[in-house]
């Protein structure tokens, strides 16, 4: 169900209908009545403007005006971000903030990196065993059996988006230090994460 959207002109018949009938209470739009209610109507018309844009604010991948608050709540913003996160990705980290419910699968960072905009393969480590390795298998020492590697473009370009970006923003933004930090931060503690951008 869509919101409602009433105007001050919608508001200004509901008054004139609700008043009574007779010579005293004109309905003309040059009456004083009018002017008094039309003035009156513009404040309702506002207010409903304003309550429908909170409905759409309220949800974090629709929130602009409510974000700082949504990454107050959640400890943003990060200072991986940079300087200045252009809206949409400061919407992707809020995001990514709240679904993340932890984990330790791949499936589970790819889809953390997914919620943060970044597309990314895992690859895990083993260390090395004589008899069970293959001809050309590394040498990997005992900490490789915490080790695994996320593999990322150099580059995951961020363009301007005319519905979910704001004046001022950047055309196009590439950086994948979100991405770094939030996996870091998300890691099982036992495990060295490493990164991979080809």
């Amino acid at each position: 169900m869509l919101a409602p959207v009433l105007t001050s002109d919608d508001y200004l018949q509901a008054f004139q209908g609700l008043m009574p009938r007779g010579a005293v209470w004109p309905r003309d739009p040059d009456a004083l009545q009018t002017k008094v209610l039309r003035g009156l109507s513009g404040v309702y018309a506002q207010n409903t403007a304003r309550a429908n844009n909170l409905l759409i604010d309220a949800f974090p991948g629709t929130a602009f005006e409510l974000l700082p608050e949504w990454e107050q709540t959640l400890g943003l913003p990060d200072p991986c971000a940079g300087v200045s996160p252009t809206v949409e990705a400061r919407r992707a980290q809020v995001i990514a903030r709240l679904a993340a419910v932890g984990g330790q699968s791949i499936a589970y960072f790819t889809q953390l990196a997914a919620n943060l905009g970044y597309s990314i393969t895992i690859t895990q480590f083993s260390p090395f065993v004589f008899g069970q390795a293959s001809f050309g298998d590394a040498l990997n020492g005992p900490d490789w059996a915490f080790a695994w590697q996320v593999n990322a473009p150099s580059y995951s370009i961020r363009y301007f988006a005319f519905d979910g970006s704001v004046f001022g923003e950047p055309f196009a933004s590439w950086d994948n230090n979100v991405l770094q930090c939030e996996i870091s931060a998300y890691a099982p503690a036992h495990t060295i994460p490493l990164f991979n951008y080809n």
